[in-house]
């Protein structure tokens, strides 16, 4: 066997050897099969086009093999790998094509199942307010318990554990906060106008903090809807037409190629 025989020979072999890893990844990503879950499908389709030039390359390289033994004036006996890899090439051409619409679409239902979860966080946290706002209405009725209150906050600012259980830094910057919220609500309830404006601007504080963390979050899930759509999309778009053109182009020719024997 000459240099270019064994060198084509490699080039085959490499090339199916990356085919079949990647239908082998195929098939291993397919498992198990979850196909009515839209975030299946979203991550499904990601590995999947992500891992979809592999293939291309695979074909890339036999095709390569067999334009060194035509170069050699040692032709390949017949189509060989060529007619079931053009083949393989239409089919995945037509796969990636379906797999746009698909993938958008998934998108869109995940996108909308996020913006219904936000909404209900949202609604959760205005409930939320309105009960903070309820019980220091309560507390500032009653000054006993206010203090209570306040010396609970304080000892747990002190030793820095709740029951036992460590606090984090973050939730005990919270309780000071709280702890400083209730002490000038102390004062302020011995003068009710006061005190109801304090209220009213802790109220509308806490209502714009979640009014941008719900912003904030929409935003989010948009700005990775589109990312994800963009990149997935636009990169299954493309395997398909450079699939359907290896595999058209290479029918083309093996149509209009003549057989000839293996010297």
């Amino acid at each position: 066997m000459n240099n270019s025989a064994f060198t084509s020979l490699c080039l085959k072999l490499i090339g199916t050897i990356f085919i079949l890893s990647f239908l082998l990844d195929a098939i291993t990503l397919a498992i198990p099969l979850n196909w009515q879950n839209p975030q299946w499908q979203i991550g499904f389709v990601t590995s999947l086009v992500d891992r979809g030039i592999v293939p291309l390359v695979g074909m890339s390289l036999i095709l390569l093999g067999y334009w060194i033994d035509n170069s050699s004036g040692n032709p390949s006996l017949g189509a060989g790998l060529r007619l079931p890899m053009f083949g393989l090439a239409i089919l995945l051409g037509l796969v990636f094509l379906l797999l746009v619409p698909v993938h958008l679409n998934n998108l869109n239902q995940a996108q909308a199942s996020l913006m219904e979860q936000i909404e209900q966080s949202a609604g959760q946290g205005e409930e939320q307010i309105q009960g903070f706002l309820g019980q220091i209405n309560t507390l500032s009725q009653n000054p006993q318990l206010l203090d209570r209150e306040i010396q609970q906050r304080n000892q747990v600012i002190e030793t820095g554990q709740f029951q036992g259980r460590n606090i984090p830094p973050q939730q005990l910057e919270a309780l000071r906060g709280q702890r400083d919220q209730l002490q000038q609500l102390r004062d302020l309830s011995k003068n009710p106008p006061e005190f109801k404006k304090r209220l009213d601007q802790i109220k509308n504080q806490l209502q714009t903090q979640l009014l941008d963390r719900r912003k904030n979050a929409e935003s989010q899930a948009k700005g990775e809807a589109l990312k994800q759509g963009l990149r997935i999309g636009l990169s299954s778009l493309m395997l398909a037409i450079g699939y359907t053109a290896v595999g058209a182009l290479g029918f083309k020719g093996l149509g209009g190629s003549k057989p000839s024997r293996r010297v």
